[in-house]
């Protein structure tokens, strides 16, 4: 039975995750992190999440590389899971990132998973996961024809934009069509701008309240429009799949893998 370690386990996603894990007869949850200096540092997971204690207390970050466990599972930050990731580079161990926002330090991500496994996706819902193959397909049948906007929806707390799994539908569908999302993706407009280049991808960010996460890509040609959405009403949406990731790469080597991987989609 994999034992599954959380870091930022007082966050939100955090205690969702014990919440999903504590349920789950295949994974054994061992052990939770927080930085230093923490006010949560001491007390049970298991109370810290809501529900009934687990016998597991919050520990300090600077103890990860001494704890035993199999996997950890990370939707921190930028700088706290780069730490994480070399923590488990240097103790072996495996991790799941759920963290966004990389841009050029994924390379560093991508180095890790030469040493330890490595399950890196911008979303580990398993509902969005479908839409980028489906958004393969639309993509495919529709090519050039149509214009291609994205517009996704989160909570006010928020630190990227656009977030990482608007990013990746833009990469997916500019990847079919024969384009660099770099050269082609518009990030908002304003003021006289001209004409649409149909070979632009648009995005279009919103930030308010608690909104869980919205993505809709719309293929919009003459006369008709083509839209996929995805709306994810609870955070267990993702952290189910984090942990469905984490029981999937207990078993695997070292190597840089994301959902796709884990739900046996990239044949398909």
């Amino acid at each position: 039975m994999p034992k599954i370690a959380i870091a930022g386990v007082a966050g939100r996603m955090g205690r969702t995750l014990v919440e999903l894990a504590r349920a789950e007869p295949e994974l054994s949850l061992v052990a939770g992190f927080e930085a230093p200096g923490s006010p949560f540092l001491g007390q049970d997971i298991g109370l810290l999440a809501g529900g009934s204690a687990l016998g597991v207390s919050v520990a300090a970050d600077s103890e990860l590389r001494t704890t035993d466990f199999d996997v950890l599972i990370d939707f921190t930050t930028i700088e706290a899971t780069l730490a994480h990731l070399e923590d488990c580079v240097a103790s072996g161990r495996r991790i799941v990132i759920g963290t966004t926002g990389f841009g050029d330090k994924r390379a560093l991500i991508e180095a890790a998973s030469g040493q330890i496994g490595v399950v890196f996706a911008p979303n580990m819902s398993v509902g969005v996961n479908l839409c980028f193959k489906l958004l393969e397909l639309a993509a495919q049948v529709l090519g050039d024809e149509v214009d291609v906007e994205i517009v996704e929806a989160h909570h006010r707390h928020k630190l990227d934009a656009p977030s990482g799994t608007a990013v990746r539908m833009g990469e997916v569908v500019a990847d079919v069509l024969g384009r660099d999302l770099k050269d082609c993706a518009v990030y908002g407009r304003q003021g006289i701008t001209g004409a649409r280049d149909r070979k632009t991808i648009g995005f279009a960010t919103v930030r308010a309240g608690e909104i869980v996460g919205d993505h809709t890509v719309m293929f919009v040609g003459a006369g008709e429009r083509v839209e996929i959405t995805h709306r994810a009403q609870s955070r267990a949406t993702f952290a189910g799949g984090a942990l469905r990731a984490a029981r999937w790469l207990a078993a695997r080597g070292p190597g840089l893998y994301d959902m796709q991987d884990v739900l046996g989609l990239r044949e398909k």
